[in-house]
């Protein structure tokens, strides 16, 4: 049998983390979350993998949400706080992450999707946070509201109707679209341009976004300088510099 979960670590510092159920609409069964549990482990473990794409096989279903036979078999009322693999939220990550939507984002699939920092989809997936519709709920999508505008949230999660990626990207919820069996290799292009920055920067960069999330201006600002201060200090804050001048290519090391 396949595995759930396929990863792939690639030479250039990019893992490819690939949902393999296609026949079940790579929907997050039990094998699919420890899979995804393992693989978000695996990378944060690997100092030479430095940003990670997530995907789902096939052309049909990027991840269709939850296991709704599985909460009907359990009688499952609230969810384990730590049932879903999600980075930055039960999975601590310290990496940059980029969903590669190639079909339907549904739900749960939604919120992997959302969970990532970056986001490139087919022109042909389609996004919904349907859970109005079979009586669950949807509080992992409460950080819409720093990536989406307000009335558009509310839309969404009271209609349940899928939203297609056009409209995805117009609202800011995707990066970039691509052509239909081709986000796996936009996101690919997207993450090697995030590799071109030097490593503690990106880093830095990374936290500063998520830090201004978090609070206001002016605490926000002071967090920010100190989360950039290891990079000023860093070789690499000389080697940029000296790089531009002489007219090459950086030689990042992280440090």
């Amino acid at each position: 049998m396949q595995d759930a979960v396929l990863f792939d670590a690639r030479a250039d510092g990019i893992a490819v983390i690939t949902i393999n159920r296609p026949e079940q609409r790579n929907a997050l069964t039990r094998d699919v979350r420890d899979g995804l549990r393992a693989a978000w482990d695996r990378f944060e473990r690997d100092d030479a993998l430095r940003i990670a794409v997530l995907t789902g096989s096939g052309d049909k279903a990027f991840c269709a949400g939850g296991d709704l036979k599985e909460m009907v078999d359990t009688g499952m009322a609230v969810p384990p706080r730590d049932m879903y693999a999600l980075p930055y939220d039960t999975i601590e990550l310290t990496k940059p992450t980029i969903a590669a939507v190639n079909g339907v984002a549904f739900a749960g699939g939604w919120m992997i999707a959302q969970a990532c920092d970056l986001c490139v989809a087919s022109t042909a997936a389609k996004f919904a946070i349907t859970e109005v519709r079979v009586g669950r709920g949807s509080p992992w999508a409460a950080p819409l509201i720093h990536m989406i505008p307000q009335r558009v949230f509310m839309e969404i999660v009271l209609t349940g109707k899928p939203i297609t990626a056009q409209r995805a990207y117009e609202i800011g919820l995707v990066n970039r679209l691509a052509e239909p069996g081709s986000a796996l290799d936009a996101a690919l292009d997207l993450a090697r341009e995030v590799l071109e920055g030097a490593p503690l920067s990106v880093k830095a960069a990374r936290e500063t976004v998520m830090l201004s999330t978090e609070m206001g201006r002016s605490a926000a600002l002071a967090a920010a300088r100190a989360a950039h201060e290891h990079a000023y200090n860093s070789h690499d804050a000389q080697e940029g510099p000296r790089a531009f001048a002489d007219k090459r290519q950086p030689v990042w090391k992280g440090a």
